[in-house]
C-alpha cells in the first residue's frame, strides 16, 4: 500500500512538472547524439530536431559584367560536435526537444 501511494504521489509530482530543461552537448553531428551527462546520450530517435538549429543556405543570384553567377551562403551553420544545446524534455521523458545552441 505504502509503494502504491508512493508511485501515485511521483505521477502527480511529473504531471504538475510537464517539461524539464537542460544542457547537452553535440558528441557526434551525422548521426545526431547529444550527451546530457556522462551516462545519458541521446540519439536520433529520442530527439525532436526543430528548424532552429538545422543547417540554413541560400542561393544568392548575382551578375557581374554580363555574366550569371550563384553563390550559396550559409546562415546557419546547424549542429557540429562540441555544440552545447539547450533541450526540453517533453512528460514522461522519452523525448527531448532540441530548442537551441548555446552560446558563450
Amino acid at each position: 500500500m505504502i509503494e502504491l501511494i508512493k508511485i501515485t504521489a511521483m505521477k502527480a509530482f511529473e504531471a504538475s512538472n510537464p517539461v524539464n530543461i537542460f544542457v547537452g552537448t553535440v558528441a557526434n553531428a551525422n548521426p545526431i547524439e547529444i550527451e546530457i551527462h556522462q551516462k545519458l546520450k541521446l540519439t536520433r530517435e529520442f530527439l525532436v530536431i526543430t528548424e532552429r538549429v538545422t543547417r540554413l543556405e541560400i542561393d544568392l543570384k548575382h551578375n557581374h559584367g554580363g555574366v550569371d553567377a550563384l553563390t550559396k551562403i550559409v546562415i546557419r551553420e546547424g549542429l557540429k560536435k562540441g555544440d552545447g544545446v539547450v533541450l526540453a524534455r517533453v512528460q514522461g521523458g522519452q523525448q527531448f526537444v532540441v530548442l537551441d545552441k548555446v552560446v558563450d
